[in-house]
């Protein structure tokens, strides 16, 4: 609910979990940091512990370590949509929000790039401070892969534009792939070496823990409304309240719970499946690769080794959910549909069933720009991450950071340049349209 005369904005909805992501299932069980219970007084308040909040929360600290700051996480570090991504930072645009991803034009191409290749160079910094092994953080880049002919001549036409732009790239044909993931169904491939492969949990969870003061965390503290007090914002909580001089909203989807981008934003969300551990030797290629589809909307698969055994995860299947929340029966349906997709690629697998499921949500805008910028007097957003929740929310947490301390730099010029998120449809017409054309881009993908 917003009453803007009143400098009021109360949360109409808080986050729910959808489902239980594998990525956190598989890690030891997290010790949260206390919930806020006190009154405190901080120079920014941020919304939202996921990828941009967290980033946000030391991009402040790297620019000037004496600000204070309140993260508020509704939930617990790594259970909400950041640690249910399937975990690619990536450097080169492919969104599930762009209608052909070797279409756009140079300028938005490189912009896009540049904001990607800053939340690299940012998670690449923090990996190297803290020692974050491989299993966590592992530079080594991924693959977009086809399983039919149409595949094979969109990832054709992406090397050939990003062969003029001078980006590095390698095509593999089905016997170079096919070495790689063990699988003989794959017609061709496009690897990126750029882009970094996370288990998004840990990640999030080690963003989180190398926070140091003034920059406090408080797990399961949803931010329930904040209101104008004086030259600063009152923000409440369930057993506290923070007085903040700035407001970073770093809450996706949930920033038009505050009432904000109302009629702006597609809540979005999509679905995975963890396999069980199985015996390395049943599937022969390397032990450890990502992949995203060579058509948007198609089937992302990685697959990893957890100690025990090796595990495949499968993406796919994507639902409009204009409440921000799916039941279980949604999960589960998916769920379904992974299962054959699981069977297509690794027949070699039978009887290996999938131990997880869960859904993840995403703020997609008609435009394909982010709900970002001063939305009111010291609030700004960080939202919208259009498909891409470990790149463009780490880059939009940076960018949010940097305007509020008034720092120039060519990220946020890049921001400065992008159009606001433009309204949709009346309802029911963006309802009947975004199911309608979610079902025909799947349908379009194809086996992909």
């Amino acid at each position: 609910m917003r009453e803007a005369a009143k400098n009021v904005f109360v949360a109409s909805r808080l986050p729910k979990r959808a489902g239980v992501s594998g990525w956190v299932a598989t890690l030891a069980p997290r010790a949260p940091r206390p919930a806020l219970s006190e009154a405190v007084s901080v120079d920014v308040a941020i919304i939202g512990g996921g990828f941009a909040g967290l980033s946000a929360a030391h991009r402040l600290s790297r620019l000037d370590p004496t600000v204070r700051v309140a993260v508020l996480e509704a939930g617990i570090i790594s259970e909400g949509p950041a640690g249910a991504n399937s975990g690619f930072i990536i450097d080169l645009p492919h969104e599930v929000s762009s209608d052909d991803f070797s279409g756009e034009p140079e300028g938005k191409f490189r912009d896009s790039v540049l904001l990607q290749r800053s939340a690299i160079a940012f998670a690449t910094e923090l990996a190297a401070e803290n020692g974050w092994g491989k299993e966590l953080f592992d530079p080594c880049g991924r693959y977009s892969i086809a399983m039919s002919t149409e595949g094979d001549k969109h990832l054709e036409a992406y090397s050939l534009q990003l062969g003029k732009m001078g980006e590095a790239h390698r095509l593999l044909k089905g016997q170079e792939i096919e070495a790689v993931t063990g699988s003989g169904v794959f017609t061709s491939a496009l690897f990126s070496p750029g882009t970094i492969i996370i288990q998004p949990a840990a990640y999030v969870r080690g963003v989180a823990d190398c926070l140091k003061e003034p920059v406090r965390l408080f797990e399961r503290t949803p931010a329930l409304s904040f209101e104008r007090s004086g030259d600063s914002w009152l923000v409440k909580t369930p057993k506290g309240s923070v007085l903040a001089g700035k407001i970073i909203l770093a809450n996706n989807g949930h920033a038009e719970s505050f009432g904000f981008f109302r009629g702006r934003l597609l809540h979005v969300f999509t679905y995975a499946s963890l396999t069980e551990e199985f015996d390395p030797a049943r599937l022969g290629g390397e032990r450890k690769w990502a992949a995203t589809p060579a058509l948007p909307m198609g089937t992302t698969v990685r697959r990893i080794n957890t100690g025990g055994g090796d595990r495949i995860l499968v993406r796919s299947r994507y639902s409009y959910n204009p409440g921000i929340e799916i039941s279980d029966a949604a999960i589960r349906s998916a769920g379904r549909l992974h299962d054959s997709k699981f069977a297509r690629r690794f027949p070699g697998l039978a009887g290996v069933g999938m131990q997880y499921r869960w859904g993840g949500a995403m703020a997609l805008t008609r435009n394909h720009v982010p709900a970002f910028g001063e939305i009111e007097r010291g609030v700004f957003a960080a939202c919208g991450c259009n498909g891409l929740g470990a790149s463009n929310s780490t880059a939009a947490g940076m960018a949010a950071a940097e305007r509020v301390l008034g720092h120039d730099s060519e990220l946020g010029r890049v921001y400065s340049r992008l159009a606001a998120p433009v309204l949709l449809p009346p309802q029911p017409l963006t309802t009947i349209g975004a199911k309608i054309h979610l079902a025909y881009r799947e349908w379009q993908a194809g086996t992909e």
